[in-house]
C-alpha cells in the first residue's frame, strides 16, 4: 500500500487497544482524533512491548490506549508544521516543551515543563492512531521497516545513554556487568559491543536461560543466577570486579551485589525503575570513590546518533527482536512477553 493510499484512508473511526486488566486486552472502535496545531495524526504501524506497560496489564486503563515505542507514517499534519504527510518515523515518548533550561540544553528527558508522555498520558501505539507534537517526530529513512525503527527508542536509546552516563564517571573502563538480561539489558549490552568494540567484556545476569542464551548471541558473558552469587559467577569468567554496573532489574539485591564488585573508581548506573539500595556511605562511595547514577530514558538529539550507529549495525541489533504479531494478538504477544522467554516482542499493523 502507497503512502499516498494511507493519507487518504483516514476513517472516521478506527480500533484502539483497552487494556482490562489481569492481563485482558479489547479493542474498542473510537473516533479518529485530529491533529490541532503543531501537533501530527500518525498512523500507528508498529509498536514495541515494554515492561512499563505491565501496570496497565494488570491494573487496567480504559481511559486511553497505551503503547509508548512507536513506529507510524504521517497522516495528517496540523497548522504551523512542517512535517509532510507520508512521512515515516519513530516517536520520542516525552513531550518536552522546548523552552526550559534543561530542553535549551539537550536534556529533553528532563524536561521541566513536559507536556506528556505518550502511551502513559496521552494515545500510545496500541491505538490505531497517535496524536503526537510534531516536535518528538523523528523521520526514519524507507529501507528502515517500522518494526526495526523501534529499536532506536529503548533498546538503543536507552542502553546508550546509561553508557553515556557511566562515561561521565569513568572515561577507560575495561569491563562492565549489566544486572537483567529483559530487553533493556540486552540494549546496554548491545550498545557497550557497538560503543566499545566487540572485545570489550560485558557480563550479564538473569535467571532465564532464554534471555542468556540470547545475550551470548550478542556477545555477553552470561551470568546465570540460579548456579550462583553475582561474585562467583563473575570470578568464574576472570572477573573479581568491574568499572560499570548498569542495573535494568530494579532489584535491591541485584544492585548491592553490584555494588559490591565495583572496583575503585567504579559507577553503578540505576536505569530500572522499582526498589531502593541501602549504603554504607565510607566502604561503598567515600574510600572506593564509586559514583551512583541515574539514567532516565533519553535526549532527543540522541536519536541521530542512533540511527547512524543502527544503519551500521543492523544486522547484529535486529536479533534483538524476537517475536512479532498482528496488532489484533496483542493479548497473545503480551502473555510470551510475560513469560520472558522472548527479546523484544512488537505488534504490527
Amino acid at each position: 500500500m502507497s503512502n499516498e493510499n494511507l493519507i487518504q484512508e483516514i476513517p472516521e473511526k478506527a480500533d484502539f487497544a483497552r487494556f482490562l486488566g489481569k492481563q485482558k486486552i479489547d479493542f474498542v472502535q473510537r473516533v479518529v482524533p485530529q491533529p490541532g496545531p503543531g501537533q501530527l495524526l500518525l498512523k500507528n504501524m508498529a509498536n514495541s512491548l515494554c515492561g512499563s506497560d505491565f501496570p496497565f496489564l494488570y491494573n487496567g486503563n480504559t481511559e486511553i490506549s497505551p503503547g509508548h515505542e512507536i513506529a507510524g507514517i504521517v497522516v495528517k499534519a496540523g497548522e504551523n508544521t512542517s512535517t509532510s504527510a507520508g512521512t515515516r518515523g519513530i516517536v520520542f515518548l516525552m513531550g518536552y516543551c522546548g523552552k526550559c533550561r534543561n530542553c535549551k540544553q539537550g536534556n529533553t528527558n528532563q524536561c521541566l515543563d513536559k507536556q506528556a508522555d505518550y502511551g502513559f498520558t496521552h494515545d500510545g501505539g496500541y491505538g490505531s492512531y497517535s496524536v503526537i507534537n510534531e516536535n518528538v517526530f523523528f523521520p526514519i529513512p524507507d529501507d528502515v521497516s517500522y518494526t526495526q525503527g523501534t529499536l532506536l527508542l529503548d533498546i538503543m536509546g536507552t542502553g546508550g545513554h546509561a553508557i553515556k552516563r557511566a562515561q561521565l564517571v569513568h572515561q577507560s573502563p575495561v569491563s562492565m556487568i549489566v544486572l537483567g538480561a529483559g530487553p533493556i539489558g540486552l540494549g546496554i549490552l548491545a550498545m557497550a559491543k557497538i560503543m566499545y568494540g566487540n572485545d570489550f567484556p560485558v557480563l550479564i545476569s538473569d535467571v532465564v536461560d532464554y534471555r542468556l542464551d540470547l545475550a551470548k548471541k550478542l556477545g555477553g558473558l552470561p551470568v546465570n543466577l540460579n548456579n550462583g552469587s553475582l561474585a562467583d559467577s563473575a570470578a568464574k569468567h576472570g572477573f573479581k570486579e568491574v568499572d560499570i554496573a548498569i542495573d535494568s532489574s530494579g532489584k535491591e539485591v541485584a544492585r548491592r551485589s553490584a555494588l559490591d564488585l565495583l572496583a575503585q573508581r567504579g559507577t553503578l548506573i540505576c536505569v530500572g525503575h522499582g526498589e531502593g539500595l541501602q549504603l554504607k556511605i565510607s566502604p561503598d562511595l567515600i574510600a572506593t570513590e564509586r559514583a551512583i547514577l541515574g539514567s532516565e530514558y533519553f535526549s532527543y538529539n540522541e536519536l541521530k546518533g542512533n540511527l547512524e550507529l543502527y544503519l551500521k549495525n543492523r544486522d547484529y541489533l535486529d536479533q534483538i527482536i524476537t517475536h512479532t504479531y498482528p496488532i489484533l494478538e496483542l493479548e497473545e504477544a503480551f502473555r510470551i512477553f510475560v513469560e520472558r522467554n522472548s527479546g523484544k516482542v512488537i505488534v504490527e499493523y
